[in-house]
């Protein structure tokens, strides 16, 4: 029955059911539909602002992806497949199979970009199903404990800090080449390119655990700005006319492409291609790739038809790749279903397809795509269903900003436009006003989502204080918890420029005592001067001033704190008068 035959009654009834059914656990038996016996290995690959058009396989005739494309053909590819327009969201929503929102994450910096510790993640459920966990990468979903990949249920740990290599929360200086990572909690330096560094530090995981099932998280930071790459990847899409930054992007991609065929290889040569479950995709909307309106580039860009980009409301914000092969599963004879699925159905598809038990936390949202992906019966729930993105970016959630709420056939987009994709693909012909009954279902349904996530809304997701799992521990600014994102820190340029702003963390001191609280203005092992003549410090209803020598590279402060959450706030004092919020704050638990 589709929206145009509904009754009013129906549509409603159907609204309610839709909404209901984004709630609940995963339905239908694990291991079903021909799923292999033994457990399969899983890797999930996800790149960084890569777009749908970003492909070759999917009609982009400039870029070249002949890994991609090959997996692509070999892949079952879920074409109307659909992530958050950014970054950090999509991750939570992927980790944890429930609506990005419900997790305490809507924004990439000012805190909210950090993922509830009570989230049941994907590796936790691998984990306590016997698998070798491990995550290299971009993380960006907390870099403190109890937040931070390591305590989230992934064993072996190779990332950068923040959202992007040379954010602030990174190590300091970073740029994509030669860079320092962390390693397991503690920083070591590598050599070589970004992305060639997550690549090897994936396959020497797998090498090691061959002999044991696994599931990889290799999530690319690339083709993420700063747009930087070998000029060998860029200078070929230059030479045919493409603009310098796009040529750079393109270039980033192919390197990605590039190591996406050593990882293939490497599977190959230790014969766990046939039951290892491998899965590309990308986390929002190309940054870079769509189309230009400049009339003098040779080569405009490529979006696939799509309206929009990372960011926003339309399909060319949050449509986006995905590929999943595993030939033991008879999954590698390249097939397209073209069912309106989501981020948030991960998690409950792979523990349906690897046969994984005793999952426990919070509801998922999303549904298993067994029933998809081998062609069998599927239920009402997911024939009719509908789903939700939108793109917050602000310190606040407000009602419908940036919002569609998405059918198989229909984008109702900001409340206000709708667009029926059977016949507007390109979302270009608002026809809100003729069909009166599925804006109203629509709405329906979305408020009753909305209502669902309000509770979230004044929740402040915690760094933890005196663990010993990270005692002690660096704030970073990039995590303040500021109204408005001009008084953000969240990058090293911030920090170079000195940017006059200060803003709290939302902090959990973990046990009774004494605690050290050192405040810096520079990353501490510069130990580089301050410049400040007076420093304060408020932290759980305690607050502490002193003056300090100009020549400081930090100032000291030591403090009695009882277990419990709080807020810990700094600010430094110039020699001209202004003030700023320490950018880096560690935090040691002595006695």
């Amino acid at each position: 029955m589709s929206l145009r035959t509904m009754n009013r009654r129906e549509m409603l009834r159907w609204a309610g059911a839709g909404v209901a059914a984004l709630t609940g656990t995963v339905r239908g038996a694990r291991n079903a539909f021909g799923a292999a016996a033994d457990k399969p290995n899983v890797i999930l690959v996800i790149t960084d602002d890569q777009g749908y058009g970003d492909v070759g396989a999917h009609g982009n005739t400039m870029i070249q992806t002949p890994a991609m494309d090959r997996l692509w053909a070999e892949s079952a590819r879920l074409t109307d497949y659909h992530v958050d327009p950014t970054c950090a969201p999509t991750r939570s929503a992927l980790m944890s199979g429930r609506y990005s929102n419900r997790t305490g994450v809507w924004h990439t910096i000012m805190g909210r970009s950090l993922m509830n510790d009570n989230e049941t993640t994907l590796a936790e459920v691998f984990k306590a199903n016997g698998y070798a966990t491990g995550m290299f990468g971009k993380w960006h979903l907390g870099d403190n404990f109890p937040l931070r990949p390591e305590d989230q249920g992934f064993e072996d740990v190779t990332r950068h800090g923040g959202g992007g290599v040379g954010q602030g929360s990174d190590y300091w200086g970073n740029d994509y080449f030669d860079d320092t990572y962390w390693r397991n909690g503690q920083t070591k330096p590598y050599t070589g390119y970004c992305t060639d560094v997550w690549f090897a530090e994936a396959m020497d995981f797998i090498q090691r655990n061959q002999e044991r099932p696994f599931f990889c998280y290799l999530s690319t930071n690339a083709p993420h700005g700063p747009l930087n790459v070998d000029p060998k990847y860029a200078k070929p899409y230059e030479e045919k006319g493409v603009p310098p930054n796009l040529a750079k992007f393109y270039g980033m991609i192919e390197n990605i492409d590039e190591n996406l065929a050593k990882l293939r290889k490497q599977l190959t040569a230790l014969g766990l291609t046939k039951n290892t479950i491998l899965i590309f995709t990308t986390d929002n909307g190309t940054a870079n790739g769509a189309v230009r309106a400049r009339s003098d580039d040779k080569w405009p860009g490529f979006n696939a038809g799509m309206r929009g980009a990372k960011g926003s409301e339309y399909d060319g914000g949050h449509r986006v790749p995905f590929f999943m092969h595993w030939p033991a599963g008879k999954l590698n004879k390249g097939q397209d279903i073209d069912h309106l699925c989501a981020h948030i159905d991960v998690q409950p598809t792979l523990i349906d397809l690897c046969g994984l038990k005793g999952r426990q936390g919070p509801p998922m949202d999303g549904q298993s795509l067994l029933p998809l992906l081998y062609g069998k019966a599927i239920t009402q729930d997911l024939r009719y269903r509908t789903l939700f993105v939108h793109s917050q970016r602000i310190a606040h959630p407000e009602k419908w900003r940036k919002t569609a709420v998405m059918t198989r056939r229909w984008r109702l987009v900001n409340g206000r436009e709708l667009y029926d994709m059977s016949v507007d693909p390109g979302q270009q012909n608002n026809v809100y006003d003729l069909h009166p009954q599925v804006v109203e279902v629509l709405k329906a349904q979305y408020d009753q989502w909305w209502d669902s996530l309000k509770p979230t809304f004044g929740d402040y997701v915690r760094i933890g204080l005196g663990d010993d799992a990270q005692n002690p521990t660096c704030l970073m600014s990039h995590d303040w918890l500021v109204e408005d994102q001009k008084d953000s820190a969240w990058h090293q340029n911030s920090v170079k420029n000195n940017h006059l702003a200060s803003g709290p963390w939302a902090v959990h001191i973990t046990r009774d005592g004494r605690y050290r609280v050192d405040l810096y203005r520079w990353p501490k092992h510069l130990k580089q001067a301050m410049g400040c003549i007076k420093a304060k410090v408020e932290i759980a209803g305690e607050s502490r001033e002193k003056e300090i020598d100009a020549t400081a590279d930090h100032a000291r402060f030591e403090l009695d704190l009882k277990a419990g959450p709080g807020m810990l706030q700094s600010w430094l004092t110039r020699e001209d008068g202004k003030s700023f919020g320490a950018y880096f704050v560690w935090v040691e638990r002595v006695g």
